[in-house]
């Protein structure tokens, strides 16, 4: 996978690469200090991934990953800056940015960040745009046949096709990414209703929610928070 870090602080980006190697040594790091230089190298490479500080000369991180997105519509972004305002995370979630990191980088954050993308650079570009609408989209009623005409892809090759690059189902996947974006959200929301949880990630009952959760981590949603609070 290509990874693209946009930072002018010389420090910021030598850290950043660091920890990529660490976790990630097959992916490949490109550096710039500016959107100029950005702009120049994605048009040259393909870049999966790129962390985009806001404060930089010329345009700013929100403005490039704007300009980038609609050239480059399937390279996702991170926002990683020292200013947490709301401003600007409602701007980054207009331009549909993966996530939003702030300084210092915190290592385990940023692993937790990445986890998503693991997988990215080992799948055929269909499957990874099968990945991507997924995580865009998986609070909606997903289907396999609507998601395999969103990738122009006859429903039973691409089911065949998902089953063999990633190893699970489609509707395995998506149930499993469901269960762990609402452990963290029960995680970091405490007082967030299950119930609400539940329709946030997709669920339309709430029980079934709590059957896959306690399939998934061994133990019901209840539980789960209960432990994580304390």
């Amino acid at each position: 996978m290509n990874i693209l870090l946009v930072d002018d602080e010389q420090l910021e980006i030598e850290q950043l690469t660091y920890l990529l190697h660490k976790h990630y040594p097959k992916w490949k790091v490109y550096h710039a200090f500016d959107a100029a230089q950005a702009w120049n190298i994605c048009d040259k490479q393909h870049i999966d991934l790129s962390f985009l500080d806001i404060h930089l000369p010329g345009k700013n991180g929100l403005e490039l990953g704007k300009l980038l997105k609609t050239k480059h519509t399937n390279m996702e972004f991170i926002i990683l800056t020292a200013f947490q305002t709301f401003e600007y995370a409602q701007t980054s979630i207009k331009i549909g940015v993966a996530d939003y990191l702030t300084k210092p980088l915190i290592e385990a954050e940023l692993v937790e960040v990445l986890y998503k993308f693991k997988h990215r650079g080992n799948y055929s570009p269909a499957i990874q745009q099968a990945i991507l609408i997924i995580q865009q989209e998986y609070k909606d009623k997903l289907t396999l046949p609507y998601l395999s005409s969103k990738i122009h892809m006859n429903p039973i090759y691409f089911s065949r096709k998902f089953m063999e690059e990633v190893g699970i189902g489609f509707s395995e996947y998506l149930n499993k990414y469901r269960i762990e974006i609402a452990a963290d959200l029960l995680t970091k929301n405490p007082n967030m209703h299950i119930s609400t949880i539940a329709d946030e990630c997709g669920f339309n009952s709430q029980h079934y929610f709590s059957q896959q959760f306690k399939k998934h981590y061994g133990k019901t949603p209840r539980d789960y928070k209960f432990e994580g609070t304390h």
